[in-house]
């Protein structure tokens, strides 16, 4: 009879436990992501593009078990079986800035659009800019 005693109160306990830890996931769902990484500036795909994803923590922080995928010729990706909630993308291509945005995946399909930048040039105050303005270096007179 203790036994007994024991085993219902463990099966009363451990789901109270879990939820008020939070180790239990929301909602159990997953989705498939389609990923399309597109150059800003003409609109044409980016090819081998890497495409990294890490779930996000409640809290904000970047969870553990990230995941890289590779955008094929047409510049697009997917993988399925990704559970709701946030995720953090970040997207690393030759010749672009990378690319970072957290995003809520909380639909059972969902596509995301991603705009790769070309590098900019540094601002330097020791150079002519088109207003026709340049600085002296610090302690330096003009």
């Amino acid at each position: 009879m203790p036994r007994l005693s024991l085993a219902i109160l463990l099966l009363l306990v451990i789901p109270a436990v879990l939820t008020a830890s939070g180790q239990n996931k929301p909602s159990g769902q997953a989705s498939s992501l389609n990923f399309v990484v597109l150059k800003d500036d003409n609109g044409k795909p980016v090819r081998n593009a890497a495409v990294i994803l890490h779930p996000v923590a409640e809290h904000g922080k970047q969870s553990r078990g990230g995941f890289e995928l590779k955008t094929n010729s047409e510049g697009k990706t997917e993988s399925d079986g990704i559970p709701y909630g946030m995720l953090r993308v970040q997207v690393i291509a030759h010749g672009f800035q990378t690319f970072g945005q957290d995003y809520t995946i909380n639909q059972p399909q969902q596509e995301l659009i991603i705009r790769l930048k070309r590098p900019q040039g540094q601002y330097s105050i020791y150079d002519k800019h088109p207003d026709g303005n340049t600085a002296s270096p610090p302690n330096q007179k003009p």
